[in-house]
């Protein structure tokens, strides 16, 4: 204790006169109206005195109190009596709980005591004093809260190596006051962000500035040091650029699994509005991806300190702990991507200007090793959670139903012309192609739209449902974050059918599901693939086997597509022989763009890319396996 206690007997010599305010016969009874009171804020029910014998109305009792609560004037006290009063002569002690409920639903229960007297002749009346609220207060002091920080858990690799750590970033912003020229301005850090190859949309920034305090720090991008330094001379100079250096939790390079990994910023107004009690405004949210998705066990519990804080008269502080509740780290997370992969992925997506998505995966335990979005995938997942018609990829799930139900063989011969009607509707080939009748592993190797389209009823929409089942496509497994496994045509009609044997009509899927359907191919039997490895995710799937007869005649017609088909220019990667199919999906009706596809694999790799609005497969999605592959056997 800080204090000295006082003596009984100042205190009855100081006692003497009678004060304001009703008195209980029995000291329990005012200890009982004076917590009442307290809860609700009408003490006039009670008598007070203070230590020193001075007279002190209930009101100003009351305002002592609130006054004392200071960083937990919005936090529920609780109180109540913990015993009966012992009296000692003219004076009585109750002891009293209190319970605090602190942010984050932190309990700080405490003991103190109300002492009485009935001296006065006026009935038991409340010595108020400021240790009736805490033991250790005193007369000017208030409760301060102080948080302390949980160290966030972090992402790490299947290994237990870390894929998110401590960087340097710089974050770039303008002030309103400082700016000279906006239009300059702008045209300036545009040029200067385009050196770096980083996206950065100012079209708002007029809106902003118009909008903002003058000496507001307006955010415009936060840049890892090194691409910071790299322009440094380009932003520092301009009018109105301000600049704040932190440290963040971050990848090895800005494109590393962006989408899929998130990011960890600065809690916004968005997140305080969302979760009040949880978060402050100094405080680090995982934004997208893993982090947001994990954020809540990648942060932790901050821990909570109660501090007694004393004012001196040249306004230095004194804090003195009364409670606290140490912080709970954050957990780590692991998952499966392995960071050569990765960073192959990312490398060849990079070089490919239209938006694009790729997810390999290890063939032998279904391990998803890279996801990649790029040019720039501001946050949007698509190799993962895309809904889109796989085209031409999916004659690879045909194809199984067909071999597997015996309907053809790699050597049966299926006619493919330039085109074919079903029902009024005219289907046709890539760049009006006409094979004529040939082996069924020619048609597939040279992608003949028409060919499959004659072998629908072969299929039938059961067939081509129970092959799309059996590869994994519309499953229910799950690798932890939010991934679209599939949705397959009913094939209802025959032109729905007809449309859904190469990929076409309703039939829709996620570069990661066609990539787990490939992984069943090389395998042999479907294993549901898996990311997140810790925590391990509920109904992650089951695997099951295929039939290897139909599976030898697919994988020879899926090196074909490589030795002698629509992905020659695959023929020459080094590594081991590369198996596939080329995919051109068409997305919109009316239109002749396409979505370009390649799904494959090399070795214990099976793959998935695909290049919005890219074309034929071969134009844009084969180059990026190329340089993938190429990269990945160096």
């Amino acid at each position: 204790m800080r204090r000295a206690s006082i003596g009984l007997t100042t205190l009855l010599v100081l006692v003497t006169s009678g004060l304001a305010g009703c008195s209980g016969d029995e000291p329990q009874d005012t200890v009982v109206d004076f917590i009442n009171g307290w809860k609700n804020g009408d003490l006039s029910k009670v008598g007070f005195i203070t230590a020193d014998g001075g007279k002190i109305a209930s009101a100003d009792v009351l305002t002592e109190i609130k006054g004392f609560y200071g960083d937990l004037k919005d936090q529920p006290l609780a109180v109540s009596v913990a015993g009966d009063p012992k009296e000692s002569g003219d004076i009585a002690t109750t002891p009293i709980d209190l319970k605090w409920t602190l942010p984050g639903n932190v309990t700080w229960d405490y003991k103190s005591s109300v002492r009485m007297t009935k001296r006065s002749g006026d009935g038991w009346q409340v010595i108020w004093e400021p240790a009736v609220l805490q033991p250790d207060l005193e007369k000017g002091e208030k409760f301060r809260l102080k948080r302390i920080p949980a160290q966030r858990g972090t992402v790490l690799d299947a290994s237990g190596k870390a894929l998110v750590g401590p960087q340097q970033v710089v974050v770039v912003g303008v002030s309103p006051v400082k700016i000279k020229d906006l239009t300059s301005l702008t045209k300036s850090l545009t040029a200067a962000f385009k050196k770096i190859k980083v996206d950065v949309d100012l079209t708002d920034l007029k809106d902003r500035v118009a909008k903002a305090d003058e000496g507001a720090f307006l955010d415009l991008v936060s840049l890892r040091r090194a691409d910071y330094d790299k322009i440094r001379d380009d932003v520092r100079p301009l009018p109105g650029t301000v600049f704040r250096e932190e440290t963040r939790q971050l990848a090895p390079t800005r494109v590393f699994a962006r989408a899929l990994l998130g990011a960890v910023e600065p809690a916004t107004k968005d997140d305080l509005d969302k979760r009040p009690s949880e978060l402050t405004a100094s405080d680090q949210v995982g934004h997208g991806g893993l982090q947001e998705k994990y954020d809540k066990e990648l942060r932790g519990a901050p821990g909570l300190s109660v501090v007694v804080s004393a004012e001196a008269a040249d306004e230095t502080t004194t804090d003195e702990p009364v409670f606290t509740s140490k912080p709970v780290d954050g957990k780590d997370i692991k998952v499966s991507i392995d960071t050569a992969t990765q960073n192959a992925a990312d490398q060849a997506i990079g070089a490919q200007k239209l938006p694009s998505s790729m997810v390999a995966l290890r063939v032998s335990d279904g391990s998803v090793l890279a996801v990649a979005n790029g040019p720039d995938a501001n946050g949007v997942d698509t190799a993962l959670t895309g809904q889109v018609p796989p085209g031409s990829t999916y004659k690879m799930v045909s194809a199984y139903g067909l071999l597997q139900s015996g309907a053809v063989t790699g050597d049966t011969a299926v006619n493919c012309p330039k085109t074919v009607t079903v029902d009024g509707r005219t289907f046709k080939n890539s760049a009006g192609e006409e094979l004529g009748k040939v082996p069924f592993h020619v048609d597939f190797a040279k992608s003949c739209n028409t060919a499959f389209v004659g072998l629908a009823p072969k299929l039938g929409a059961d067939g081509l449902k129970n092959a799309s089942s059996a590869l994994g496509i519309g499953g229910n497994w799950n690798i932890g974050v939010d991934a679209f496994t599939g949705k397959v045509s009913d094939g209802a009609t025959s032109t729905e059918l007809a449309a859904a044997t190469f990929g076409q009509g309703s039939t829709a899927v996620s570069p990661i599901a066609m990539a787990a359907a490939t992984a069943a191919v090389a395998k042999g039997g479907f294993q549901p693939p898996k990311l997140v490895l810790d925590p391990a995710p509920a109904a992650a799937g089951t695997s099951a086997p295929l039939d290897a007869k139909a599976l030898d005649a697919l994988r020879a017609m899926m090196r074909e597509v490589v030795t002698g088909g629509t992905g020659t220019a695959l023929k020459s990667v080094p590594g081991k022989p590369v198996y596939g199919k080329t995919g051109t999906a068409e997305f919109a009706d009316g239109s002749d763009q396409t979505h370009s596809w390649f799904v494959g694999y090399q070795g214990d790799i099976a793959f998935a890319v695909m290049v919005q609005k890219g074309g034929a497969g071969a134009e844009a999605a084969v180059p990026i396996v190329k340089s993938f592959l190429t990269a990945l056997n160096k």
